[in-house]
């Protein structure tokens, strides 16, 4: 999982991923940044490490990449995030490693990433 010019890579056919960068069924909105960006980046890091299930894995200037656990089944998701200051937002995909469909657990995961973040404004 990394990023090719400055772009998250697509999503798979299967609908157990979303991403700020897809235009189809798998489309999120990015994560838009309030205030210094760096400030912001700094927050989402220190969000996830609070976090029970969220294990960051990879932290560059731009680009964060966490391994989240669900806590029914036990399943290990890959979560990415690229800083994207220029546009004002934080680009997001989060794919689950294994099965077809999530139910909308990795659209959730984002959400409640944006809900807290907007908390610890």
């Amino acid at each position: 999982m990394a990023i090719s010019e400055e772009r998250l890579q697509p999503c798979p056919s299967s609908p157990n991923c979303v991403c700020s960068d897809a235009t189809d069924s798998h489309a999120i909105e990015p994560i838009a940044i309030t205030g210094d960006a760096q400030t912001m980046w700094q927050r989402l890091q220190d969000y996830l490490a609070r976090q029970r299930g969220f294990t960051i894995m990879q932290v560059e200037d731009n680009y964060l990449r966490v391994a989240a656990k669900t806590r029914l089944l036990g399943f290990v998701d890959d979560v990415e995030f690229e800083l994207r200051a220029d546009v004002g937002v934080i680009a997001v995909r989060s794919a689950s490693r294994v099965g077809y469909s999530d139910l909308g657990a990795n659209r959730r995961r984002i959400e409640k990433i944006r809900k807290g973040l907007r908390e610890t404004d």
